[in-house]
């Protein structure tokens, strides 16, 4: 079964005056994983979808997206595949994948309708694209990495790059993940700013009993959105974006936007957040 939520843009002026519920509303995504369900969310942020696949008990195929206006989702689009579950087989485009726990997979335009095949659960990103480029399967050992952070300021972590420049050619889906050292918390701190492109962050391999307070909002007026395991947050191109939590965890990134330099950022310091 497919559901499709649509999400529309939201400004700063527009948050500054959310209470709780509709910063959840307007930013957060829960339950993403439903056995037998593929759960979406159609972004008016650089026309981002996310969402979440888990076909247990068999095959689940994803094909025609209403929002997207095509007759099947990648036929103007790419989409990186993150499985968070056991080892499963993803089809498309007349080839099979087997992804285990914490490969990625990209398909680019015009591979077709995927099938989802029963044993992983999988977290999806799609964004526009303008031409076709090859699928790949990428590893943890073929990723590129990046070490940040220190275990004094509790953000030692080391930065995964899947669909990235520096690995693979995409069109403008830029994905990874993070994960930190023991002991440390915090991720993408100091914070930032990429005003060219969005960002969605997907929280998991966090214990039932902890959460993440995920942080946004301009650098002066800044808001927090408590996570549990496996739920995303939606971050508008205007907004900060960090996070520290009360265990260990790790988060998948993904960006869409107007440019995939991964170190296009503008930095904000500590002292300047409010």
């Amino acid at each position: 079964m497919l559901s499709v939520r649509t999400l529309y843009a939201t400004g700063p002026s527009e948050t500054r005056q959310m209470d709780t519920s509709a910063l959840r509303e307007n930013f957060h995504f829960g339950g993403l994983f439903a056995s037998g369900e593929m759960r979406l969310l159609y972004t008016h942020y650089d026309r981002m979808i996310v969402g979440g696949v888990f076909p247990e008990g068999g095959d689940l195929v994803l094909d025609k997206v209403a929002p997207c206006g095509t007759p099947s989702i990648l036929d103007r689009r790419e989409i990186g595949i993150l499985n968070v579950g056991d080892t499963g087989t993803v089809a498309a485009a007349g080839s099979s994948f087997d992804l285990g726990r914490g490969d990625v997979l990209y398909l680019g335009l015009g591979s077709g309708p995927i099938t989802f095949g029963a044993g992983g659960r999988y977290y999806i990103v799609s964004t526009p694209a303008h031409r076709a480029l090859p699928a790949k399967l990428i590893k943890i050992e073929d990723a590129g990495s990046i070490g940040l952070g220190a275990a004094e300021t509790a953000n030692e972590r080391t930065i995964y790059q899947f669909i990235h420049p520096d690995v693979m050619e995409s069109c403008q889906l830029v994905m990874g993940y993070t994960m930190f050292h023991g002991g440390s918390v915090w991720n993408t701190m100091p914070a930032h700013l990429h005003d060219r492109r969005m960002e969605a962050y997907f929280y998991f391999n966090l214990a039932p009993e902890n959460r993440v307070f995920h942080f946004m909002g301009k650098p002066d007026e800044t808001r927090h959105i408590i996570v549990q395991n496996e739920e995303a947050v939606i971050s508008p191109p205007w907004s900060i974006h960090c996070g520290c939590g009360t265990g260990s965890y790790t988060f998948c990134w993904a960006m869409a936007g107007d440019n995939v330099d991964y170190k296009d950022v503008e930095m904000v310091t500590v002292e300047d957040l409010r």
